[in-house]
């Protein structure tokens, strides 16, 4: 199998697809018809070679995701909005439509700033200072500095799936994980030979080494192994060097996930199957519909047809022939 290097993310009632600096947001709307938006995202790393090499790429590509996510979860949440406003909203000249459009884009992309930043203060505050503070109370009577290492590292994980139990629980956010389960089926689809049908994408696996949920487990792994070699330290000290740790863990947990995208090395799939199995939180089986509009990002922005040409040997006629 080779990696057809495209990636993607659920949103609300839709799917992002992602190929180089191309993207599309497929959505399916409440008139269920589906909704495409195609554009173009240039990252942090573009055209700047000390960012784009090993180790150091990690960081600024996940900054990159979160970003584009934050966008298109914007984007797709509009959909659900304008219907609401819809309900109650007074006739309006198209002058006045086209100032709240400037003012809403305008203040999107401050509530987009600040979410982001909000978003990985709280991601840091949750998963990697409180462990730090819960382990902490161990400390007096477990002297050694490796087992605290391990119990830090149980407890970080502990609440990583804790919290992905819970809001897995929730209506909104089930039927983003069928998003993410029809995101995932579309590209295993497809990187099986399979031609990009929902039949075929049914019954392709929702599961995918590349995935985010395996990336933040892999996150919380390294930082054990790195930890376990820092020296013995005061609480706060402690707590400081796990934060400024935090690009080093990112970046070689980033290195991981993209090898193992491209690798069907034993000792890769065996070191995979954490992250695969965590998956089974954060996807869900989706429905035909989930399927079509996943299709249609995926088609958006990635000629799956060549590729299978090119790495299948399949054979499909021309516009022309048909």
């Amino acid at each position: 199998m080779k990696s057809s290097n495209i990636g993607g993310q659920a949103v609300i009632e839709g799917i992002m697809m992602k190929n180089g600096d191309d993207y599309a947001v497929a959505v399916r709307k409440p008139d269920q018809e589906i909704e495409i938006k195609k554009d173009s995202y240039t990252g942090f790393t573009k055209g700047k070679k000390i960012l784009a090499l090993p180790f150091i790429r990690g960081v600024f590509n996940f900054i990159d995701s979160m970003v584009l996510g934050m966008k298109t979860l914007t984007y797709s949440a509009t959909f659900y909005e304008e219907e609401e406003e819809k309900e109650d909203a007074k006739p309006k000249t198209q002058e006045e439509l086209d100032k709240e459009s400037a003012k809403k884009e305008k203040r999107d992309k401050i509530m987009m700033g600040c979410t982001v930043a909000v978003s990985i203060c709280l991601a840091v505050a949750i998963f990697m200072v409180a462990p730090v503070y819960i382990a902490d109370v161990f400390r007096r009577f477990i002297p050694s500095h490796t087992v605290m290492s391990l119990i830090e590292g149980v407890i970080r994980i502990g609440i990583f799936v804790l919290y992905v139990t819970l809001i897995a629980q929730m209506k909104d956010i089930k039927r983003v994980f069928m998003y993410h389960g029809a995101e995932h089926k579309c590209i295993n689809c497809i990187e099986h030979g399979l031609d990009l049908t929902v039949e075929n994408v049914r019954k392709s696996s929702k599961q995918h080494k590349r995935c985010g949920t395996s990336f933040m487990l892999f996150v919380m792994v390294v930082s054990i192994i790195l930890f376990i070699f820092l020296p013995k330290m005061a609480l706060l000290p402690r707590v400081i060097s796990r934060i400024l740790l935090i690009p080093v863990i990112a970046g070689i947990s980033y290195e991981f996930i993209k090898l193992a995208g491209r690798s069907e090395s034993p000792v890769v799939n065996m070191l995979s199957k954490p992250g695969l199995w965590l998956q089974n939180l954060t996807t869900k089986e989706p429905d035909d519909d989930m399927i079509e509009v996943g299709i249609a990002s995926v088609e958006a922005v990635f000629d799956w047809k060549a590729y299978e040409t090119e790495n299948f040997g399949k054979v499909y006629p021309q516009e022309d022939d048909v």
